[in-house]
Formats: structure tokens, C-alpha cells, sequence
């Protein structure tokens, strides 16, 4: 992940990304990010997104991946749901996503949640 202050400057990297073996992939459901592949998808071997730094956006990819790394049970959950997608969408990039999208947003409730509450005592 890497932060910009304006996503209109991720414009700038697509020439220096596409040298490197990246690809610009454009997704309407994301207007808040910018997203470059390097490999097939699938195969892909890097994937970077681009997100303003400190948005909320920028924040929420933050949650997901100290939530999971905190939470065994849940990235045991999210590795099986991905795998389960992956079989079963091999070839819809979009059905796979969306397949994600209840259980990523509600682990960032959870994490948003832990943040109001404060540590535990």
C-alpha cells in the first residue's frame, strides 16, 4: 500500500509502474484507490494499492491487517473464505471480490469498535 496526498498523483506512476511490469487496473467499485498489478491475475506476484494518505480508506486497509494479525481465528477464516471464492469464481475477478466484501467490512467494524473502546483492562 502506499499513500498519496491526491490519487490524481498515481497518474504519474503508470508509465514508471508499466516499465517495471506493472499494470494500471482501473475498478469502479473502488473510486478511493488506485490499483497496479505486476503478473497475471491469480498469478499475480505484487499487487500495490494506492490510497490518500490517512483517509479513512487508508485507515480501513490499517484495521483489516492488524485486526487479522492480532486475531488468529479470523485470518484462518479469511484464508478459508478466499480459497473457498478463489474455487469457486476461478475466472470472475468481480464475484470473487464481492464474495470478500461482508467479511472485510465487518472485521473493520470489529476493529473500528476496539478502537472505541480502548484496550481492555
Amino acid at each position: 500500500m502506499a499513500g498519496v496526498n491526491s490519487l490524481s498523483e498515481a497518474s504519474a506512476w503508470i508509465e514508471p509502474l508499466e516499465q517495471l511490469g506493472y499494470e494500471h487496473v482501473f475498478h469502479e467499485a473502488f473510486p478511493a484507490r488506485r490499483f497496479f498489478r505486476k503478473g497475471m491475475w491469480r498469478a499475480g506476484t505484487h499487487h500495490l494499492h494506492v490510497y490518500v494518505f490517512q483517509s479513512e480508506e487508508w485507515k480501513n486497509q490499517l484495521r483489516f491487517r492488524n485486526y487479522l494479525r492480532k486475531h488468529s481465528a479470523e485470518r484462518q477464516e479469511y484464508e478459508t473464505l478466499k480459497k473457498t471464492l478463489a474455487q469457486r469464481f476461478p475466472y470472475d475477478r468481480t464475484s470473487y471480490t464481492k464474495g470478500k466484501e461482508s467479511f472485510i467490512k465487518a472485521v473493520i467494524e470489529k476493529a473500528k469498535h476496539l478502537e472505541r473502546s480502548g484496550p481492555a483492562c
